[in-house]
């Protein structure tokens, strides 16, 4: 260190490279033999080490991941606060402790119907080669994410080989659905035949909001199976992720948001289901429920909060097996679900 003149007279130790803390300390007595002890003690640290002995070093912190949902394309907290709490880790020979999961509410819920409503208009007039790039871009980040994505299945209880075929299943059905982009257009589309001087022809359309209950296995496939169909045909959702397995939809979003796809497409919640479907059910900027998985008297709830409000509903209840069943669950009917029909007339003259 500098050497400088104390107002003593006496020289002292400059405090220049010394932290804030350590500077603290160099105004009080007695600092200057902490600080030569300390000094005598990496001394001899660095001399156990050239004698042999492997000097000590500090160890890195475990950086544990802090797990958000995913609404308007940033990853947010609930705003209520609370936190599901879920085992760290079932693989079998594994031991952990618990891990926190926001536990969504009423205005988290709120929160994400304006968010996916500010992405409805842009998403929804995007040309469908477009969106078709843009699915092609997420494939390829789940691709990118899949030791990830398969680490995160293998914690919540999956075989190492089991959640290898999901995620490489959950990227084949990704590509699928962005070949269909600008294809299921031609098969429901119809030129229609009338009577008179007017061209007849039907389109199909997006619905708009469709809010997603995600089966609670397979928790990655059944995700991604339930998501793609719908945004395919330019709508938005929200969905609701599996209650067994929150943290595996938290990884996919992180894809979502590391891909092309613009922010309020997709919006995921972590929670109970029993208290984030009802208020979306009543909401009257909802269009569409599509339930997977859901049953009794939270199904009843449901369905009769869409009739008030006329909303489609799709529940239904596919086993684990049947979501790897490729051609059956890409066929252009699970889009279908989620458009509507416009026919327009125009005067074709004399």
């Amino acid at each position: 260190m500098a050497r400088s003149k104390s107002t003593s007279g006496r020289s002292t130790e400059s405090q220049v490279g010394l932290g804030p803390h350590a500077q603290r300390e160099a105004k009080t007595p007695g600092f200057a033999g902490r600080a030569s002890g300390a000094t005598g003690s990496r001394s001899r640290l660095a001399r156990v080490g050239a004698g042999g002995a492997a000097p000590w070093e500090p160890g890195r912190l475990n950086v544990r991941k802090a797990y958000k949902m995913y609404v308007g394309g940033a990853f947010v907290r609930s705003e209520s606060g609370r936190y599901l709490q879920v085992a760290e880790t079932m693989a079998p020979g594994e031991n952990g402790t618990m891990e926190n999961v926001p536990r969504g509410s009423r205005k988290d819920a709120r929160d994400a119907v304006v968010a996916a409503h500010a992405a409805l208009s842009g998403w929804s007039r995007r040309a469908a080669n477009n969106r078709g790039q843009i699915l092609y871009r997420l494939a390829e980040m789940l691709d990118a994410r899949s030791e990830e994505l398969e680490r995160s299945l293998v914690r919540s209880g999956l075989s190492a080989a089991d959640a290898r075929a999901e995620v490489g299943a959950s990227v084949d059905r990704t590509l699928s659905y962005a070949g269909w982009s600008d294809k299921y257009h031609s098969l429901f589309a119809s030129l229609n035949p009338v009577a008179g001087p007017h061209f007849d022809f039907t389109i199909p359309e997006p619905v708009g909001l469709v809010v997603i209950a995600a089966p609670a296995r397979p928790a990655l496939l059944g995700l991604v199976g339930s998501i793609l169909p719908v945004i395919v045909g330019g709508n938005v959702c929200i969905v609701v992720a599996s209650e067994e397995d929150p943290r595996t939809a938290v990884t996919f979003a992180e894809a979502l948001a590391t891909s092309d796809l613009p922010g309020g497409v997709v919006n995921i919640l972590t929670g109970h289901h029993k208290e984030i479907l009802p208020p979306l059910a009543k909401h009257m900027d909802v269009q569409a429920l599509d339930l997977h998985g859901t049953s009794g008297a939270l199904l009843k709830e449901l369905t009769d909060s869409a009739a008030d409000s006329v909303k489609r509903v799709r529940s239904r209840d596919l086993k684990r097996d049947a979501w790897f069943d490729h051609e059956a669950c890409t066929t252009p009917l699970w889009i279908e679900r989620f458009v509507e029909m416009k026919t327009i007339w125009h005067p074709s003259g004399a």
